[in-house]
């Protein structure tokens, strides 16, 4: 599948995109890019199905394949903000692969464990996950490639794409929900339905008092060692003292206006937080995790956003009025960072002193 299409910005009805989503007709490479070897290898790769089933299974890629493959268009909605309408998977639905296990009366969640170094999983309610995942090998016609889940994936549509699960090795049915890894290390939404478009993260994660020690600390360091996320904080108009902010986990929180010129945001994590009008003239941000973040309006100039992850990063939108709200970028250098969407690729591409990404 060609990943960065030589197209115009896509467009597409309102009511087709939940709220906060951009459409995009690209795939972008989201969260993990690679498994461990033995999820590649086709001759060791074997598909596990237990937990509170009468009959528990295995299975060979060989056999996995042999069973009757089927094809469905789905909508893919990522929790960064991207969604790709129209993609044809082919696999086969979960019901099937189910049955001839024979789910328990008692199972009521179904756990989904991948080939990872860092043990992804996610689960979800198994009603929904019959009616609605997907074992999927291959999009749009093409055999998925390893960084999208190669050589098996779930595709749950109907839920935030961190839902689905890439190098899939294990299908467990319990009785008790369990939270995934998104769910865990990041607060991700447990439910994450992206029509009511609050179901991305849970709430807040510092107290006001805890919140103002944090905005006033002199050094960063007891949040980087547990690499703490700090979700949903209000840090509008905020200058560091500390200008050292690397690998911060700062996700969804507000930024607008804040004093950030200079920092080090090298292997920080701003996804999903607002920077509308904020300064960060001459900061470095190599290796940082962007998806999803907003910075319209915000001064730009001479920031090193190379080997950034960029899926649905805004640098222009509109205001309040309707107007264009661009990012000053003279002297950005954004090669080597990926994911980039279309309108914001023209956008950055439209100032001769961008470097493209390569």
């Amino acid at each position: 599948m060609d990943e960065n299409p030589k197209s115009s910005v896509p467009q597409a009805a309102p009511d087709t995109l939940p709220p906060g989503q951009v459409l995009t007709r690209k795939f972008p490479v989201v969260g993990e890019k690679a498994p461990p070897p033995e999820a590649l290898d086709l001759d060791r790769w074997m598909l596990e199905v237990d937990g509170l089933v009468a009959a528990p299974r295995s299975y060979s890629y060989a056999a996995l394949r042999a069973l009757p493959q089927s094809r469905r268009r789905v909508d893919i909605h990522c929790v960064t903000g991207w969604s790709r309408l129209g993609s044809e998977i082919e696999g086969l639905p979960l019901a099937e692969l189910l049955a001839p296990a024979r789910p328990s009366a008692q199972a009521r969640f179904v756990r989904f464990v991948a080939y990872s170094e860092r043990a992804h999983d996610t689960s979800l309610p198994l009603d929904l996950a019959l009616a609605d995942t997907w074992l999927v090998h291959s999009v749009d016609g093409a055999p998925l490639s390893p960084e999208h889940g190669w050589p098996l994936r779930t595709v749950t549509p109907s839920r935030y794409f961190y839902k689905s699960l890439k190098w899939l090795r294990r299908i467990e049915l319990l009785a008790e929900d369990r939270l995934g890894f998104w769910e865990r290390d990041s607060a991700y939404h447990n439910v994450g339905d992206p029509w009511p478009g609050d179901q991305r993260f849970t709430t807040g994660s510092l107290e006001p008092a805890k919140l103002e020690r944090f905005k006033s600390a002199e050094s960063f360091d007891r949040w980087r060692r547990g690499r703490t996320v700090l979700l949903g904080l209000d840090l509008r108009g905020w200058s560091p003292h500390d200008r050292d902010l690397r690998g911060l986990q700062l996700k969804n929180c507000r930024l607008d206006g804040a004093d950030l010129a200079g920092v080090d945001l090298r292997g920080a994590n701003l996804s999903l937080s607002s920077l509308r009008g904020a300064d960060l003239r001459g900061a470095d941000c190599r290796g940082a995790d962007l998806e999803g973040a907003d910075f319209s309006g915000a001064d730009l100039r001479d920031v090193d956003l190379r080997d950034t992850a960029l899926s649905a990063t805004r640098f222009v939108d509109e205001g309040a009025e309707g107007e264009a709200v661009g990012a000053r970028v003279e002297g950005l250098r954004f090669d080597g960072a990926h994911g980039l969407l279309e309108s914001q690729e023209d956008y950055l591409r439209s100032r001769s002193a961008c470097d493209p990404p390569r």
